[in-house]
């Protein structure tokens, strides 16, 4: 049996809008594939109607289609549209959402004009998971849906994500999370499936690239983007663009760091227009919430 519980990740943080332990569990047992996604559509089955919180990425476009397999049209998707979001991103998940007939809505997200949300606290993703919810209830009221699903995954336990606790107490369900499933496991589940964004790579927010204490806004955001997409189309797999002041730390997966050493000048090239300081290579490579690393 294996067995997943949410470890106390705000142990050796002081974060307002959080709490000490997050009254979660999921497990299961070494379960055939087959099996593990007939858990999911029993478990998606018995809500009986539901609206995704979409974004495009592996985990709630796989969430999303499994739940329309057994609720068919009584499932529904929102996109939150804001400047935190890459453009890009935005037009990859209409696009999926159309390639598998996904009912989908975009909804303008305006986070930007919360003060607190800007000041970048620690307590940053708390307070947007919050108001996001918080949107998605409206939305799902209007809907005349009574469930909410996100794609969060055992995964994401291992990640300091104050955003969690924020879903949590407005009520967002956590299906993959319930059942313990984690990230690569929902990966390989997807190429079962046939789907082609199974190795879709991960993304997050833009306000994750801004270092804690320092406000974010849509400048610097737009210049973080259009760095990130300056690197994508040289082909960059998955990468981040971390800003800090006028320095550009730049994460690249290990395998690539060749290339990146090749194509020196052209990188430097290309990226002049960013109004870079300077402009450097994280020898660490790329990570999921390398921002946390000095809480």
């Amino acid at each position: 049996m294996r067995t997943f519980t949410i470890v106390n990740i705000f142990r050796k943080f002081n974060v307002s809008g959080t709490v000490k332990k997050l009254n979660l569990k999921g497990r299961y047992s070494f379960m055939e594939k087959e099996n593990v996604q007939d858990a999911l559509l029993k478990e998606l089955a018995e809500l009986e109607c539901l609206l995704v919180s979409y974004s495009g990425g592996i985990d709630s476009t796989l969430l999303a289609l499994l739940a329309q397999k057994v609720l068919q049209e009584k499932v529904k998707c929102i996109l939150f549209d804001a400047p935190l979001v890459p453009r890009r991103a935005v037009k990859e998940a209409e696009e999926t959402a159309r390639k598998f007939d996904l009912s989908c809505s975009v909804i303008p997200f305006s986070i930007l004009e919360n003060e607190e949300f800007r000041k970048n606290s620690p307590n940053r993703c708390y307070i947007c998971k919050k108001q996001s919810a918080r949107t998605l209830r409206d939305q799902a009221e209007k809907m005349g849906i009574s469930k909410i699903a996100d794609g969060i995954n055992a995964s994401d336990l291992n990640e300091y994500r104050p955003g969690l606790q924020a879903s949590n107490e407005e009520g967002i369900l956590h299906p993959f999370l319930s059942i313990g499933i984690q990230k690569k496991e929902i990966r390989q589940l997807a190429q079962d499936c046939g789907f082609n964004f199974w190795n879709k790579p991960s993304g997050s927010c833009l306000a994750s690239r801004i270092p804690y204490g320092e406000e974010i806004t849509i400048e610097k955001l737009q210049i973080i983007e259009h760095a990130e997409d300056l690197l994508h189309d040289m082909g960059f797999s998955n990468l981040r663009v971390r800003l800090h002041g006028k320095i550009a730390r730049i994460e690249l997966m290990p395998e690539e760091f060749e290339k990146a050493v090749n194509m020196r000048d052209k990188m430097l090239d290309v990226l002049q227009d960013c109004d870079f300081s300077y402009i450097a290579l994280d020898l660490k490579g790329y990570r999921s919430g390398s921002m946390d690393e000095v809480l």
